[in-house]
């Protein structure tokens, strides 16, 4: 699902420039969801329900972001909207991030490229990181993300 919903990300928000510069973006996407996904799904029967359940897919989404009818991949069934939007959030705004990954406690790995990415990382990514492009995806699930982060530190998936 946090495969997914990256792969998601950067397709409708591409990387600018070659293979390294893909690579950068791709990584920034899978940082995002997946500390979008672990504040989400918080602990192990959590994330095991959306795997048996499914997380719903990406067709909202496409709609939203005007790329309906891209394709019926079956790795767009599982993308999952509520994580999708949260990685917006992330990427879109930096001290949320610093807030989001905080949230995980310690022992959840590094993720400087989504909290504090160089100027490399934003080049990529520009796209992935555009406020303004990113808007209608970050609003979709926004307040719930703020209501989570409100919580405190996650428990361990």
């Amino acid at each position: 699902m946090t495969a997914a919903t990256a792969q998601w990300l950067t397709r409708s928000f591409p990387a600018s420039g070659g293979p390294l510069s893909a690579a950068l973006c791709e990584i920034q996407a899978r940082q995002a969801a997946a500390v979008a996904a672990r504040l989400r799904y918080p602990t192990a029967m959590d994330a095991e329900l959306v795997g048996l359940a499914g997380p719903g897919g990406a067709a909202r989404l496409d709609g939203i972001t005007g790329t309906e009818g891209l394709g019926a991949e079956p790795w767009r069934t599982w993308v999952d909207e509520v994580v999708a939007s949260w990685a917006a959030c992330l990427l879109s705004d930096a001290d949320l991030a610093a807030r989001a990954v905080a949230a995980l406690g310690p022992g959840h790995g590094e993720y400087r490229r989504l909290v504090s990415p160089d100027p490399t990382d934003t080049r990529a990514a520009a796209l992935l990181r555009h406020p303004d492009l990113l808007t209608s995806v970050a609003a979709l699930h926004r307040e719930s993300l703020l209501a989570r982060l409100e919580e405190g530190p996650a428990l361990a998936a």
